[in-house]
């Protein structure tokens, strides 16, 4: 919580001026039942309507100073509140950037969401609230006492008795709503979770029939965060009702001991209105802070779960810049290679890509994903990546990027390891594209540009400028068999995408994600399973163009296809984690079980042919 509140800083004026326009509202409000008061006492009594015009229009001046004053806190504190709900956004979506894939798996895309809109939300409104309401409400009710003591002293006691009683209440109630709003929030990511999985997945549930399923499985959760919620609702309820029978019995103690003061002329009419006007006040003020509490309560709940994010070391340990070039400097003599400089060559005889023993185990996982990976990729050549379905080949490609840390050996790009790295520049080295074709809302050009990076506003960009990005583009687009498709559009590179490119084709879409990850020029091109939608002749061409390109990447080509890998320089077989076999097409046909079981499973009649 106290990490939270730097982010006030920049809104030190604001936090001090919201609640002190607050305090000022507050005191004119304390000195309207003194003004009933004389009213009572002097104009009515004496039938003094001048008197009682008067003072009338005291009070109406009294409420435009406050209203006024009223405005201005409620416009600092909504600045405050929803500037620092910003900063708090930003630094936690930042964070969360930093954050290992494993981190993320672990923690869940629908807590993340949540937290980064509903709590962060609460917690706004929670600073919102705080800034009007905080010491405005016990200031009120403190100076009603105090002002009750001005005009009566035994009556005022009433106000003694009745003030900690009310508190007990209030703070009782907060104590123990506080931990049951934080169980409503872990509901709140159950159900969004079950939702953003639904919606995600929709057209797999209705293909299978599996829409009924899906709806009892919602309506559990939902149900079960409608009755949490209803439970710590019916706690907090309480609050009111208590308060009012506490206030009212107070109220009714005070006229009566008013009473029985005005018959014995010990006190005024207008002195026991005044008292039950600063009873009343305290009544509305204890109702406003009960409301108050609640929505602390929830913000707080919410800001221990931020907090909790924020506090969560990245899993991944990033080089600083300057370590990061000391070192690469110390490699570039011997290796002739250097990690800052991205567009340094390096000497034919050092692997680009290297793995050394290499293990994975994901966090809390029972065994290892991945053991003893062991072999070196040159500049130029082209690594194949096969095997069934888990054995591991997703998790060995997203070790060179570094979106998972080896848990043994090491892996080495350039001839330094990846940990080494600042992680930016290690990933300006490598264009991967993921396994799932992602595209984003906007045009197709600035989804390809997406891969470059460093792009400059169309605007600010020289003639020469934009002849080269668009000379970059279109490489892009015949190396990846997207340009026919392209051209076709009317509006070619400016045809809008929807989101998640739900407006093109299936190896549309894979074609486009395989252009952006050109439009990079990497020094290592990674083909997760990104060719699956392509007919034959499209993924021959691909790959034939790839291989034709001017300053050919090492390209890692992970496939369920024998036919993508066939002319692979090297090709990898992966069974349950494990190397099955390593070489080219023609060797592990003749000494690799799990390769001839795969390839004879597309070719059988090439199984025929070899059996004869």
């Amino acid at each position: 919580m106290k990490r939270l509140l730097g982010f006030l800083k920049d809104y030190k004026k604001e936090t001090i001026l919201a609640p002190l326009f607050k305090m000022l509202e507050a005191s004119f409000e304390l000195l309207i039942p003194l003004v009933v008061k004389r009213i009572v006492d002097i104009g009515i009594e004496n039938k003094d309507r001048g008197y009682v015009g008067q003072m009338c229009l005291v009070m109406i001046t009294l409420g435009i100073i406050g209203l006024v004053c009223a405005i201005t806190a409620q416009y600092y504190s909504a600045k405050a509140a929803v500037g620092f709900a910003t900063k708090l956004r930003h630094s936690l979506f930042g964070h969360m950037q930093k954050l290992s894939f494993a981190q993320m798996d672990k923690m869940g895309t629908s807590t993340m969401i949540t937290r980064m809109t509903s709590d962060v939300n609460q917690v706004q409104n929670g600073v919102n609230m705080v800034l009007r309401l905080f010491l405005r409400s016990p200031f009120i009710v403190l100076g009603a006492m105090v002002m009750a003591f001005t005009i009566d002293v035994q009556a005022a006691l009433i106000f003694v008795v009745v003030i900690p009683l009310l508190s007990i209440v209030v703070f009782g109630i907060m104590l123990i709503t506080i931990p049951l709003y934080k169980k409503v929030q872990t509901g709140l990511d159950k159900v969004l979770g079950i939702t953003r999985g639904n919606l995600t997945g929709v057209r797999v549930l209705r293909a299978f029939h599996k829409e009924e399923e899906e709806i009892e499985e919602f309506n559990a959760a939902n149900e079960g965060l409608t009755s949490m919620q209803l439970f710590v609702g019916r706690i907090s309820a309480v609050m009111n009702p208590v308060t009012y029978v506490i206030v009212n019995g107070a109220t009714v103690a005070l006229l009566w001991t008013g009473a029985v003061k005005v018959d014995g002329g010990v006190l005024t009419q207008g002195a026991v209105m005044a008292l039950v006007n600063y009873m009343s006040q305290i009544l509305v003020e204890l109702v406003k802070l009960a409301n108050l509490i609640i929505t602390v309560n929830k913000a707080l709940a919410c800001a221990n779960r931020i907090g909790d994010v924020l506090e969560m070391e990245p899993g991944l340990k990033v080089a600083d810049r300057e370590e990061n070039r000391a070192a690469e400097g110390s490699t570039a003599e011997t290796q002739s290679a250097n990690a800052e400089e991205t567009q340094t060559e390096v000497t034919s005889d050092i692997p680009v890509v290297e793995f050394s023993h290499v293990s994975l185990t994901y966090p809390e996982a029972g065994a290892e994903s991945l053991t003893d990976i062991d072999f070196k990729a040159m500049r130029g050549q082209t690594i194949g990546i096969i095997g069934g379905t888990g054995s591991g080949k997703s998790s060995l490609i997203n070790m060179i990027p570094r979106f998972y840390e080896a848990t043994e050996g090491c892996v080495k790009v350039d001839g330094v390891p990846v940990a080494e790295y600042n992680l930016q520049d290690l990933r300006k080295k490598i264009g991967v594209v993921p396994q799932k074709a992602v595209l984003f809302k906007g045009t197709i050009r600035e989804n390809l540009l997406m891969g470059k990076g460093d792009t400059k506003p169309a605007e600010e960009m020289t003639a020469e400028e934009k002849a080269a990005e668009d000379a970059l583009l279109r490489r892009a687009l015949e190396i990846s068999q997207s340009a026919e498709f392209v051209d076709n559009k009317p509006e070619g590179l400016e045809t809008q995408v929807s989101q998640g490119g739900k407006n093109l084709s299936g190896g549309q879409k894979q074609r486009l994600t395989i252009a952006r990850a050109l439009v990079k020029e990497p020094e290592i091109l990674i083909l997760d399973d990104s060719a699956s939608a392509l007919d034959y002749a499209t993924d021959l061409k691909l790959r034939r163009a790839i291989h034709a390109m001017e300053k050919a990447p090492v390209v890692f080509i992970v496939s369920q296809r024998a036919s993508s890998i066939l002319h692979a320089d090297r090709i990898i077989v992966l069974d349950d984690g494990e190397v099955a076999g390593m070489g080219k097409h023609d060797e592990l046909l003749v000494n690799c079980e799990v390769y001839q079981e795969i390839y004879y499973s597309q070719y059988p009649d090439k199984r025929k042919e070899a059996q004869a």
